[in-house]
């Protein structure tokens, strides 16, 4: 099977920021009186925030997970932003999309500021052709919503697109909008925990995927590797 669109999540997936989004979900929920190690936090990451509360904090009313939310990417941004790199080979693969014709979207559940500085450190707005982002939507991951927008702004099928993510919320969001699921290694989740959320394969980082997504055009549902070329008309 060949892509007609890639979409892409950015943290963890596009910016290496997992270590930072840590430390500051657990500075800001020792700041509410919450005391959860990183290992507890690391399962949830890339998890809609709320989500993330609701579970390790059952007891917390909507009103004050708001307030937690807000601090939370208060913290990042002061303290954390600032200091994230782009994994490396991105414009290369994008490149490498647009040049066999193919479409690239952005799915994310950050927002500005965040967005807009991930966005300038990653330098390749002009091979971007939409994004959906947490602006957007109510729910994030693993809520297909953002994937289904994603795939919607580009005008193709979900079918013939695929979603590119470091953690298991990706690939449920991906697969339940229709899309295939390719999972990244940087998250710091399993190939096992990757593939048993949908995920047709799972490589090391995003420079990888140029090897892996280019090799056949098998459907990745049948267990074959896809391509990313565009299918012919």
């Amino acid at each position: 099977m060949r892509f007609d669109g890639t979409i892409f999540d950015i943290e963890g997936t596009l910016i290496d920021c997992v270590p930072q989004n840590l430390n500051s979900w657990r500075e800001t929920l020792s700041s509410f009186g919450l005391t959860v190690p990183l290992e507890v936090l690391q399962p949830y990451s890339g998890m809609d925030g709320d989500d993330m509360l609701q579970i390790l904090a059952p007891d917390m009313d909507k009103k004050l997970r708001r307030r937690v939310l807000e601090a939370e990417g208060k913290n990042f941004e002061a303290k954390y932003l600032t200091s994230v790199r782009a994994f490396a080979g991105i414009r290369p693969l994008f490149e490498a999309i647009k040049r066999e014709g193919g479409k690239i979207a952005l799915a994310t559940d950050c927002k500005d500021p965040e967005l807009k500085h991930y966005r300038a450190v990653l330098g390749v707005d002009d091979l971007i052709d939409v994004i959906a982002c947490g602006e957007d939507v109510v729910e994030g991951k693993p809520s297909p919503k953002l994937v289904c927008l994603a795939a919607e702004r580009l005008g193709i099928d979900p079918a013939r697109a695929v979603m590119t993510g470091d953690t298991p919320y990706d690939a449920e969001a991906a697969r339940g909008a229709g899309v295939s699921a390719l999972g990244l290694l940087t998250g710091g989740f399993s190939r096992k925990t990757l593939k048993d959320a949908g995920c047709f394969a799972a490589i090391k980082e995003v420079g990888d995927m140029r090897g892996i997504l280019a090799t056949s055009e098998g459907d990745p549902r049948g267990g074959e590797t896809p391509s990313l070329t565009p299918k012919s008309s």
